[in-house]
């Protein structure tokens, strides 16, 4: 591992330090109103997401990403926290990260790349709308007897006026100058404005004190015992899946952002090892998030030295300067999510919507639609489910036969085709077995039997010709398959001289 001093597109250290500046405040209010969601303490989620900040940054696959303490994750430790209580939550990080390592060493990461396009946009929409709701949370206030209710008057218009400030400073001054991040001088401004002429505006204080001490090393207070883990196993299961899942789709859309290329098994491992590490410091453990990662590309962050001083950043607020973190108005944050927000959306996606396949325009809509709904890894799997099925029933219709009579007066059918589970319906209707000659030849050089449904298929294909008292010559199918030819008999005839050297998706044949 290296830093690169110098001014590229890898990374320039003055540009990764004020992004990681600007990172680290967006990372306080996030980070604080996670640890509620999940219902921990505010300085766990604090911790969570220096020390997974900090880890991956160092050891990950994609300098230049941001993780932390996530929603995605904060909504299923929920359940955990309330159940059993915070300690069995750090147990449970600890496992997570020890799969997300097994996961990485197995060298899975790569499967990420079989997500659909269609499911990505999905994904990336799905997620900007979750990031805009979540903000909606600062135009809400708490009265004496602690009903929550929407800003109204002079309190909304100042609201809605610092938030427009916010993104009109982000949006014009990189084209003024790109000395400074724009979200950095945007935040700084904003709170200068509110600070100095003492307007009352609602502060990241008024969510709670982000004041603390070090990560102390903390073992889970937790029985060791089979008990115990047939509790935890099941959340870390799903903790790893979903924040391995929006770790590497984040990952695949920094590097189309960068046009760079990172390493998703090594992403993998460096999640993992945080993980661990922040379950054994009293963290709540994180993923990639999509937000932070955004405002730190878009601000010029593209080193590992982004990530590190934006975790260290975190660290010194709570260290040493959370009276002033404290006074910056909830408002500028929320003006710097909004425009993530609008950099995060896909809006090319309503301009192809009547250009790509109906199909896919559905799984974007799907996508989003249960992202918001629900979580970030069930939406990826529904959405993988669905473009799978779409793919099958396609292909399906593309198996056919043309028809030959040879010297000999035998009939061969020519197959065309992928032959597997959903074209085997279509497959059993080419065929005549009842009007056909004596002697059938089925040629498969044109056709590729991909699964055991495939291999099925024939079989009872042979059996059907040979209870009609016919002989059948199947040429070119691969060796495998004839292997599986139990019910035939000996009126089939198998020609593997000339077959192809594929091997069927067969669970017999592993």
């Amino acid at each position: 591992m290296y830093f690169n001093f110098d001014c590229t597109d890898h990374g320039c250290p003055k540009n990764d330090l004020l992004s990681g500046l600007t990172v680290a405040l967006a990372l306080v209010p996030e980070a604080v109103a996670f640890a509620f969601v999940a219902g921990v303490e505010p300085l766990v989620g604090l911790y969570a997401a220096f020390m997974v900040g900090l880890i991956t940054a160092t050891f990950g696959g994609r300098p230049g990403m941001i993780s932390g303490a996530t929603g995605a994750l904060a909504v299923v430790m929920v359940a955990l926290v309330a159940q059993h209580g915070v300690e069995y939550l750090f147990a449970a990080v600890i496992l997570m990260g020890i799969f997300q390592i097994v996961i990485g060493l197995l060298k899975l990461g790569k499967f990420i790349r079989m997500v659909p396009h269609p499911v990505m946009l999905g994904f990336v929409n799905g997620l900007a709308i979750v990031i805009f709701l979540a903000q909606l949370k600062g135009f809400q206030v708490t009265d004496a007897a602690g009903t929550s209710h929407w800003m109204a008057g002079g309190q909304l218009g100042l609201m809605l006026g610092l938030v427009a400030l916010t993104m009109a400073i982000i949006h014009f001054l990189p084209k003024l100058t790109r000395a400074v991040p724009s979200s950095l001088a945007a935040i700084v401004t904003v709170s200068a404005i509110v600070i100095g002429l003492g307007l009352e505006s609602r502060t990241v204080g008024d969510m709670a004190s982000i004041g603390g001490g070090l990560p102390e090393f903390h073992l889970p207070q937790v029985p060791l015992t089979w008990e115990t883990l047939r509790i935890i196993l099941p959340y870390s299961l799903i903790f790893a899946a979903v924040g391995l899942i929006e770790s590497l789709l984040t990952l695949s859309l920094i590097d189309e952002l960068t046009e760079t290329r990172g390493r998703g098994n090594r992403e993998c491992i460096g999640q993992g090892a945080a993980n661990v590490a922040t379950g054994l410091f009293g963290g709540m453990g994180g993923c990639a998030m999509i937000g932070q990662s955004m405002i730190n590309v878009n601000s010029g962050g593209r080193g590992r030295l982004s990530g590190i001083s934006a975790a260290l950043f975190l660290l010194m607020f709570i260290l040493f300067a959370s009276s002033l973190i404290e006074m910056i108005p909830l408002a500028a944050l929320t003006g710097v999510m909004f425009m993530v927000v609008i950099g995060t959306f896909e809006w090319s996606s309503f301009r192809i919507m009547g250009k790509i396949p109906k199909a896919d325009a559905f799984i974007i809509v799907l996508v989003s639609g249960v992202t918001v709904a629900t979580d970030l890894a069930i939406a990826v799997v529904v959405g993988v489910i669905v473009s799978a099925l779409v793919f099958a029933w396609e292909h399906a219709k593309h198996i056919n036969v043309t028809t030959s009579v040879d010297r000999l007066g035998g009939k061969v059918y020519e197959l065309s085709g992928p032959l597997f589970f959903a074209s085997v319906k279509n497959f059993h209707e080419l065929f005549d077995v009842k009007n056909d000659p004596d002697d059938v030849v089925i040629e498969f050089q044109n056709s590729r039997v991909v699964d055991h449904s495939a291999i099925e298929a024939i079989d009872s294909l042979a059996e059907r010709y040979l209870k009609a008292g016919k002989r059948l010559h199947l040429r070119h199918l691969s060796a495998e398959c004839t292997g599986l030819l139990e019910k035939a008999g000996d009126l089939v005839e198998v020609n593997v001289i000339e077959d192809p050297k594929y091997r069927v998706a067969d669970d017999r044949l592993a």
